[in-house]
């Protein structure tokens, strides 16, 4: 295996030329479709991240091949965003040639890694071919009355005069330009996902998630219930208006001692135009009012619902009447209610609820406590548990008897309505970009219009600039006649989930002009057997996908209404950061263990001028011109970096390319450390100082197949018991540990199993033959060469799994202590088929015994089976 390039090189031409029949799918066998989540090709290439998970699925996938299930492996690009086209317009190039570049770019690197991927089914979301049925999709949905449109608050650069995603904000500042960003309000198409939140919480109990993703959902979703309750606004003003809140807790009406309006709610505008309480007072109140509202408009929603910061509000000039106390109650605004949820008001009840209490205790508001003996002198009590005080007709009621009965009282005094709430909004669906799928609308007389079907796709237009229009419109507003029949067309474009949504229904059915799959096609492949993904994606794409499955489902297109039977979240691979120490005001480094001499500053340095800890003094000195003139401070000859381990990261210099990985040690070598570096769900820590022992390993298992000059060694004998036990101990091992995505437990498996068979010389082709199967899956390139140097053709990927025989593993003898009146003195090997008569026969004429008795007699002799034998004299 000393030339493993030119074995890598020779068998990714075969694959090449004979994909198809490898690994395209088969006319019988049990249907299995296993998926990775498509990739966004970014310019930086392949992560080692991805070669984790990709691994991951590839080893299951090709152990599937093997045990003869049809295998459906594919693989495309999620190619749309943001990332593309502020690329695009940085460098003046077009997001098609930048798309086509990185997609070539991720394909070459994962045909080098030897993924077993259907290249014949491979999608690209940017393909207007593709985008079509992303475009049919949406039109259902607007058919059916869940995409519309609706004044919606964006991130907004004045300066770029465009719309923001939370990402490109940084410190409330645009990170293309550094302007300000600001809340704007404008229209936006949103799909009505609330209306699928029942279903999407009951349809989990049918999948095969981890609990941790499924309570993920569950959360995001948050599913409450509760009532909606009506307080009276008192002021001649504002006569017959009322200010309704939703609460899930209407057993602490008595303790509402204030009430919050988000800053976009309604009312505040009507307060702002009317003024506070007073005519002398209306003035100042408005303006006050109004320069809150404004910076809380430069506010995400995550920084206006923190916790730790500091709360701030300011106070209406208006007061509201507690429906159940009849009391009259303040009306402040602050930020830290949304207007996105429940109603945008909140009942405030402070010594039950820690926002209320933070914010009461700041603007020094009453807090009245609602359980017995609770103690809200330093923070609140928020658990639902204990007895009912100051509470009214719920006096004496424990807190779980007084919710229902409180939305009893509600309903029956109609001060309100019993209502179920949930967390989840309907979904943002367009954005301000271009570099998206068309909306399939048009606007005639101003009112959205679905083109016709037979239209579709709508591909996007060539366009010089991406840049918005001059009046801060998106930039498809630029592109020339963007209309149709005469009607402008929507110049906003689809999200980065748009394309993700349905995806792994097109791979059942790719090539399919007429419909986004077949039924026939869909009834055969069903749903995904297996998704790995990160856990990132759970409250994300993932839950965006189940939506639209089951909105197809209702439709009767697909036959699942769960588009994911099992999900394998596969864990994040983490960085091992590698700094020198650079003595102040110097351009000196010193050695780590030597830096406590110094005053020194820990910098990051490149992970790849660094092997075993050791730093490559040369390539440091290139890496940056600052450092052409560096000095060093040796310990032992060598520069020793410290370490430690971070997310990885460029900004760290801890990345670490799969290319680079593969040019030194082999493809197959990166292969089967990511899959030794732990559970496939567990994050774990890159550490390139341990992949020197697998490639040891690998070579070690090279050389199990020829002798000392390095010649074909194979031999027909017939195996010994240990020869075959040591083979199905790892059959059995291999087979167990590839169904639970054990990866890891099997390479050690392997390490010791070669290790038993060299100890051996085992040279037996009924031995060896079937360890090439079994390493095939995680070690492809070398399996082929070896199984092709053993006579056989075309391809390891075709062989069957060896099938595991527990005859094989039965233990036929045991090693018996023997001891004399209970002292051990000696250990003998014994057939497990013996009877006690014929253990002890072969006990009394062993030498040793003979030894011990010394000329005694022998009283009794003691056997249990598979334990001890004790000889009493």
């Amino acid at each position: 295996m000393s030339d493993f390039k030119k074995i890598e090189k020779k068998w990714q031409k075969f694959w090449e030329e004979n994909w198809q029949e490898l690994y395209g799918t088969r006319e019988n066998g049990i249907k299995k479709y296993i998926l990775n989540e498509f990739p966004y090709p970014s310019g930086s290439g392949l992560h080692i991240g991805h070669a984790f998970s990709f691994t991951g699925g590839d080893v299951y996938a090709r152990f599937k091949r093997m045990k003869g299930e049809n295998v459906l492996f594919p693989m495309g690009w999620d190619a749309f965003g943001l990332p593309t086209e502020n690329y695009a317009i940085k460098t003046k190039r077009k997001p098609q040639e930048v798309t086509a570049e990185n997609t070539a770019m991720f394909k070459k690197q994962m045909k080098r890694l030897a993924f077993s991927f259907d290249w014949s089914r491979e999608v690209n979301t940017t393909d207007p071919s593709y985008y079509k049925w992303t475009q049919w999709i949406f039109i259902k949905l607007f058919e059916k009355g869940l995409a519309y449109k609706k004044e919606m608050p964006i991130n907004w650069c004045p300066s770029c005069k465009i719309g923001l995603a939370n990402e490109e904000v940084v410190d409330n500042k645009c990170e293309r330009c550094g302007a300000g960003v600001s809340r704007r309000n404008i229209s936006q198409w949103v799909v009505k996902i609330t209306d699928y939140a029942d279903k999407l919480i009951g349809g989990l109990e049918g999948t095969d998630f981890v609990e941790k993703v499924k309570m993920a959902q569950i959360n995001w979703i948050g599913k409450s219930d509760g009532a909606r309750v009506r307080f009276k606004i008192k002021d001649l003003r504002f006569k017959n208006k009322v200010l309704e809140v939703f609460t899930t807790r209407p057993d602490t009406l008595y303790g509402a001692t204030f009430m919050v309006v988000a800053p976009e709610h309604s009312s505040v505008s009507e307060i702002i135009k009317e003024g506070g309480s007073s005519p002398s007072a209306q003035n100042d109140r408005a303006m006050e009012i109004k320069e809150y509202v404004m910076k809380a408009r430069s506010k995400s929603d995550m920084e206006r619902t923190e916790l730790s910061k500091e709360k701030t509000g300011v106070f209406s000039g208006l007061y509201a009447i507690n429906p159940v106390t009849k009391k009259e109650i303040p009306i402040w605004i602050s930020d830290f209610v949304l207007a996105s949820y429940g109603t945008g008001a909140i009942m405030a009840v402070p010594a039950h609820d820690s926002r209320d209490y933070l914010f009461a205790r700041h603007f020094n508001l009453p807090v009245i406590p609602l359980i017995q003996g609770c103690d809200v002198s330093k923070e609140s009590f928020d658990a639902k548990e204990g007895i009912m005080c100051n509470s009214g007709f719920l006096n004496g009621m424990t807190v779980q008897q007084a919710i229902p009965a409180a939305i009893a009282e509600v309903e029956r005094r109609k001060l309100g309505t019993r209502t179920v709430n949930y967390r989840l909004r309907d979904a943002i669906f367009s954005r301000q970009r271009y570099w998206g799928e068309p909306f399939p609308i048009y606007y005639r007389n101003g009112l959205a219009t679905p083109l016709d079907e037979s239209l579709l796709p709508l591909e996007l237009p060539p366009l010089d600039s991406f840049q918005p229009s001059a009046s801060g419109e998106p930039p498809l507003a630029n592109a020339r006649n963007w209309t149709y029949r005469g009607y402008p067309l929507e110049t906003s474009t689809m999200p980065g989930f748009a394309g993700s949504s349905a995806y792994y229904l097109r791979y059942m059915d790719p090539h399919n002009s007429e419909q986004l799959v077949s039924a026939d096609a869909n009834r055969y492949w069903q749903d995904v057997d297996l998704y790995i993904g990160g856990t990132e994606h759970a409250t994300g794409h993932l839950i965006y996908s189940r939506f639209w499955n089951k909105f197809l489902f209702d439709l009767g297109l697909v036959c699942k209404e769960e588009p994911f039977r099992k999900l394998v979240n596969q864990g994040m691979i983490q960085g091992r950061s590698n700094f020198v120490y650079r003595i102040k005001n110097t351009n000196t480094f010193v050695s780590l263990n030597l830096k406590d001499n110094y005053q020194t500053t820990e910098l990051h340095v490149d992970v790849n001028l660094v092997e075993n800890d050791r730093l490559d003094l040369e390539a440091f000195r290139k890496w940056n011109p600052e450092y052409e003139t560096a000095r060093f401070i040796l310990e032992n000859g060598e520069y020793i970096c410290g370490w430690a381990i971070e997310k990885m990261s460029k900004s760290m210099y801890n990345v670490v390319n799969p290319d680079t990985i593969c040019q030194r040690y082999g493809a197959d070598t990166l292969r089967m450390y990511e899959m030794f570096l732990g559970p496939l769900e567990q994050s774990k820590p890159w550490d390139t100082n341990g992949i020197d022992g697998v490639h040891r390993f690998l070579k070690k298992f090279w050389r199990l197949f020829f002798d000392k000059e390095g010649k074909l060694d194979i031999n027909s004998q017939t195996p010994e018991e240990k020869e075959l036990k040591i083979l199905h101990n790892l059959i059995r091992k291999v087979e167990e540990d590839i169904e639970n995505f054990s990866f890891n437990t099997t390479i050690s498996a392997f390490m010791i199993s070669v290790n038993q068979l060299t100890d051996l010389d085992c040279h037996k082709r009924m031995i060896l033959e079937p360890l090439v199967i079994l390493i095939a899956p995680y070690a492809p390139h070398i399996a082929e060469e070896l199984w092709s140097l053993l006579g056989n053709e075309p391809s390891v990927a075709n062989a069957s799994f060896p099938e595991f025989k527990p005859e094989y593993i039965k233990e036929q003898t045991f090693e018996y202590p023997v001891s004399f009146n209970g002292k051990l003195r000696f250990k003998k090997i014994l057939d497990l088929g013996l009877t006690i008569e014929e253990i002890e026969r072969l006990v009394r004429e062993d030498e040793k015994t003979k030894k011990y008795i010394d000329g005694q007699l022998i009283r009794k002799i003691i056997v249990v089976p598979q334990k001890i034998i004790n000889i009493v004299i």
